[in-house]
C-alpha cells in the first residue's frame, strides 16, 4: 500500500514537473473539446443562462419586495389604527392588503400581508377566512410565526373545533419557545384541551407552565386550573 503510495505521488510530481507530459495532457484537453465543441458550448451556455436567470430573479424579485412595502405602508397604518376596511381595500389611492397579496404574491411583504389580513378576519368574525390567509403565512420570526399559529387556535376555538385548536395553540408554545410567550399558549391549550373534554391532556398543559416556567406570570392560572382539575379525579 506504501508503495503504491509512493509510486501514485511520483507521477503526480512528474506532471507537474515534467514539461512535455503537461503538453500532452493539454493537447488531449484540446482535442477534447474540438471533437465535442457543441456538447462542450453547449453546455457551457445553458450554465451561464441558468446563472444569469438567477441573480436576474433575485435582482427582479429585491426590487419587487421593496415596492411592495412601499405600496404596503399606508394599510399598515391603517391597521394599527383599526381601521380595518381600509386597511383590506384601500382607498383608491392606496393599496390595501388584499390588493397587496393579489398583486405582489411571490413577495416577502405580500406573505407578511397574509397574517395581518388573518387577524383582520379574525376580528370580523369570519374565521375560516382568517385561517386561509394565516396558514398561507410563513416566517423564521421568533414571535409572529408563533403567534399565526395562536391565532389560526383562535379561529378554531370560535368555530368549536377544540381539538384542533389546542394543536395550534401546541405549535404555537414550541415554536422557538421562550418564556415570554410559550406559558400563554400553553394557558390557551389546556383550556382548548378542557373545551374538547381531554382533562389528562389539560393537566399536562398545566403542569408544563408550573413546572417549566415557574417564573411566569401565567403560573398562578395554570396552578388554579391544574388544582380544580386534579381535585376531579
Amino acid at each position: 500500500m506504501a508503495k503504491t503510495k509512493t509510486r501514485q505521488k511520483e507521477q503526480s510530481s512528474e506532471f507537474y514537473e515534467n514539461p512535455e507530459v503537461l503538453a500532452q495532457q493539454l493537447s488531449k484537453t484540446e482535442q477534447f473539446i474540438e471533437n465535442n465543441k457543441k456538447v462542450v458550448f453547449g453546455l457551457g451556455g445553458i450554465i451561464a443562462l441558468i446563472i444569469v436567470a438567477f441573480f436576474g430573479y433575485r435582482y427582479y424579485m429585491n426590487n419587487l419586495n421593496e415596492e411592495a412595502q412601499k405600496e404596503m405602508f399606508q394599510s399598515v397604518y391603517w391597521f394599527e389604527n383599526g381601521e380595518y376596511d381600509l386597511a383590506l381595500n384601500g382607498d383608491g389611492n392606496n393599496f390595501g392588503f388584499l390588493a397587496i397579496v393579489e398583486d405582489y404574491g411571490s413577495t416577502k411583504a405580500a406573505n407578511l400581508a397574509n397574517f395581518y389580513l388573518g387577524n383582520i378576519y379574525l376580528q370580523q368574525g369570519q374565521f375560516e377566512t382568517a385561517i386561509d390567509y394565516l396558514e398561507s403565512f410563513s416566517s423564521d420570526d421568533l414571535l409572529i410565526q408563533a403567534r399565526a399559529y395562536a391565532l389560526v387556535g383562535d379561529a378554531y376555538m370560535e368555530l368549536g373545533n377544540y381539538s384542533i385548536a389546542a394543536d395550534e395553540y401546541a405549535k404555537a408554545a414550541s415554536y422557538k419557545s421562550n418564556d415570554e410567550f410559550s406559558p400563554l399558549y400553553l394557558l390557551k391549550q389546556g383550556l382548548a384541551n378542557e373545551k374538547a373534554n381531554d382533562n389528562a391532556a389539560a393537566i399536562e398543559s398545566y403542569k408544563k407552565i408550573v413546572e417549566d416556567y415557574s417564573e411566569s406570570k401565567h403560573k398562578a392560572d395554570a396552578q388554579k386550573y391544574l388544582s380544580r382539575l386534579e381535585a376531579q379525579n
